[in-house]
């Protein structure tokens, strides 16, 4: 992952350089991660660059933001124009796109007070999560010492990001470790997700995988795949999910919008079915490619198109932010 190709940034309300999005050191947000974000990607398509699921991606935002107390001061459309925008402005055919709203500067109480909410969305190409090969071949995992927290801790069902320190935890341990990613349990000692990722294990061709009852982030990726599966003709099941259960796996997959659908080949040294994708993954990658892609037409309206032509120039732009 780079920066080096995204020369803006839309901040609340503006499109302004990169180097000039900057905040404040007391930030709220900083301080206490009193924020949500999404993680959406732009692909190209047949018809031009468009974004995947992007309604999806903002009904999950403003979701997150009313549990945690957030008032995002842009309608929808705003929001959909922003995204729009900023991905013609940097240029780019696909990318990922991080909007993120948080609390500003204005008080360092835990409680927040009257501090401002600050909108900003970021775009920036990014390769496969879990690498281009991992596509292919699959990851290996293991399972993390860390606990998912639960959801009388807090809201597992939102995208903050003072929740995902979690996360990080889980993965630095297990990339210390020498493995791609980890998989954390819940406080009830069954399977909830990766790092940043959904699971799915394939079993007598059929596909399992759990629910916000486990402590997972509902993905929009993890939705697009059940609907996948289900159009292709595979039975879903929605249960609890137990190591056991992965370990005598036939197949195992995460799915996330960074992650895209990558297999599991291994955990914790024990193989995964034959050690490499199978059939039914493969197949699920690549219904889930044409479709982000535009190359299916039944999935087309999960493709919001992007209109490649700002309505200013660069020169003008600069000139207008100074």
């Amino acid at each position: 992952m780079t920066f080096d190709d995204s020369k803006w940034v839309w901040k609340n309300g503006e499109v302004i350089p990169w180097a000039n999005a900057t905040t404040h050191v007391s930030t709220h947000a900083l301080h206490y991660g009193s924020g949500v974000f999404e993680g959406m990607r732009c692909y190209e398509t047949t018809d031009g660059p468009a974004v995947f699921r992007l309604e999806a991606h903002l009904d999950r935002l403003y979701a997150s933001a009313e549990v945690h107390g957030l008032e995002i001061p842009y309608s929808r459309h705003e929001m959909v124009a922003a995204v729009c925008e900023i991905v013609a402005r940097n240029g780019f055919r696909s990318c990922y796109v991080r909007p993120i709203c948080y609390l500003g500067s204005g008080s360092l109480g835990v409680h927040p007070g009257n501090n401002p909410v600050d909108v900003a969305i970021l775009a920036w190409p990014w390769a496969p999560y879990l690498g281009a090969e991992g596509l292919e071949q699959g990851v290996r995992v293991t399972v993390s010492p860390w606990r998912k927290f639960q959801s009388r801790m807090m809201p597992t069902t939102a995208k903050a990001c003072g929740q995902y320190l979690n996360s990080m935890l889980a993965v630095r341990d297990a990339v210390s470790r020498g493995f791609a990613e980890a998989l954390l349990l819940d406080a009830d000692d069954n399977l909830a997700e990766g790092s940043g990722e959904n699971l799915f294990i394939v079993r007598d061709g059929q596909l399992v995988t759990n629910d916000e009852r486990h402590s997972i982030l509902l993905g929009i990726t993890r939705d697009s795949v059940l609907q996948l599966a289900r159009d292709l003709g595979y039975h879903v099941e929605i249960r609890a999910l137990q190591l056991a259960d992965l370990l005598s796996a036939s197949e195992a997959f995460f799915t996330g919008t960074a992650a895209e659908v990558t297999p599991i080949r291994e955990v914790d040294g024990t193989v995964i079915g034959q050690g490499a994708r199978g059939p039914v993954t493969e197949e699920i990658q690549s219904v889930f490619f044409a479709a982000t892609a535009g190359r299916d037409e039944r999935y087309k309206n999960w493709l919001h198109p992007i209109d490649s032509k700002p309505a200013e120039t660069e020169a003008e732009l600069l000139q207008k932010v100074g």
